[in-house]
């Protein structure tokens, strides 16, 4: 039987010149953190995961130190626990299913199930740009393949968001379909703004759906559960949701009440692979989409690439792309090889044990840091 040794964490920041306006952010990013996690085995494998910053975990090591590492139900029931207790510890879970696959031989993919080695991906842009550019980051987008583009809303005023999606659907028709991200269901530390109400968010998903668009995301408050059904009793448009719900009993309200028609939880900040290949099972017996939130490191993209084509796949998968402020360079710069999607979209995974990534330890060493934060 393996027995886990030793854990490491490690933060990174990358530089970013030019700066990341993110849209749900009022200060440009300069710098990119990265958390990594290492788990290693008594035979010398190393499991690598990535997500939240970790901070404090090494208070709760001792519960993994000396235990079989392939038993991974054990191992998230105590990352539910410590979550409890303290920060989101996920990052742990991939970097076990890393570890299981280099023990077994067997790429996360295929042990979760293999439904599928491959998963189209949308493009998912983070900046407010002017009408006329979002019109080119769309084209730019339909050229290289991707099915389907998300724009973000949250300008200063509704009508310029609605005005980016008519921009977009009149210049490339149908050739490319379209997701609104709302950003309502969380907000960053300085937000206090209310969230939309039911009545504005129906006014605006009318809009989306003269416009042919494929899902409205966090149009509401992600705790507002009686909105949300009656929001998606009202509108014919897909409601879509999920990225920061955080307990198993959370989804099951969620789904029992019909709120969403596309579940989006991001394996580092939710769950784990571990959990949440068990819920994409029930979102599909559902009859619904399960289509994971992944804007994050490549890690992280990765982790929720493996969990969806291994479970029950998805019609499309998010990929975080909007250059020149976010490039896959920028996004997997902890790792050896940028994940990226063919001409027609498609992010096709190897049959390499594991999560099949590779840290880049130069570049880590590079962008070591004391801190795991934004700036």
């Amino acid at each position: 039987m393996s027995t886990i040794t030793r854990i490491e964490i490690t933060h990174h920041r990358l530089p970013l010149d030019p700066p990341f306006p993110a849209s749900w952010d009022t200060v440009p990013r300069t710098h990119f953190p990265a958390t990594i996690v290492r788990v290693f085995d008594d035979a010398g494998r190393c499991g690598i995961g990535s997500g939240d910053s970790m901070y404090g975990f090494s208070d709760y090591q001792k519960y993994f130190i000396g235990q079989d590492p392939t038993n991974i139900d054990r191992h998230a029931a105590v990352l539910s626990n410590i979550e409890f207790h303290a920060g989101r510890p996920w990052p742990l879970d991939l970097a076990l299913w890393d570890l299981i696959g280099k023990i077994n031989g067997e790429p996360v993919w295929k042990m979760l199930g293999g439904f599928s080695n491959k998963v189209r991906a949308y493009a998912s842009s983070g900046v407010h740009r002017p009408i006329a550019d979002m019109v080119t980051v769309a084209r730019q987008a339909r050229d290289l393949g991707f099915p389907a583009l998300k724009v973000r809303f949250g300008r200063p005023k509704l009508d310029d968001d609605l005005a980016v999606v008519k921009a977009i659907r009149d210049d490339l028709g149908s050739s490319l379909e379209l997701m609104v991200d709302c950003n309502q269901g969380w907000r960053m530390p300085w937000d206090i703004a209310a969230p939309w109400t039911v009545d504005h968010a129906t006014d605006v998903a009318k809009v989306l759906e003269d416009n042919g668009v494929y899902w409205m995301e966090e149009p509401l408050h992600r705790g507002d559960y009686d909105g949300m059904t009656e929001l998606h009793n009202r509108v014919k448009i897909r409601i879509a949701g999920g990225e920061l719900t955080r307990e198993p009993y959370e989804f099951r309200e969620l789904l029992q009440r019909g709120c969403f028609d596309v579940f989006q939880p991001d394996v580092v900040c939710t769950q784990g692979i571990t959990g949440l290949a068990k819920f994409a099972h029930e979102v599909a017996a559902a009859g619904k989409i399960f289509t994971p939130h992944t804007w994050g490191t490549g890690i992280g993209v990765m982790g929720n690439l493996h969990v969806t084509a291994g479970t029950v796949g998805a019609p499309f998968i998010e990929f975080p792309f909007d250059p020149p402020e976010w490039t896959t360079e920028r996004r997997d710069y902890m790792l050896t090889n940028t994940i990226e999607a063919d001409g027609e979209g498609w992010i096709h995974l190897s049959d390499e044990p594991g999560l099949g990534i590779t840290l880049n330890e130069q570049v880590l060493q590079q962008t070591a840091s004391s801190q795991a934060t934004f700036s």
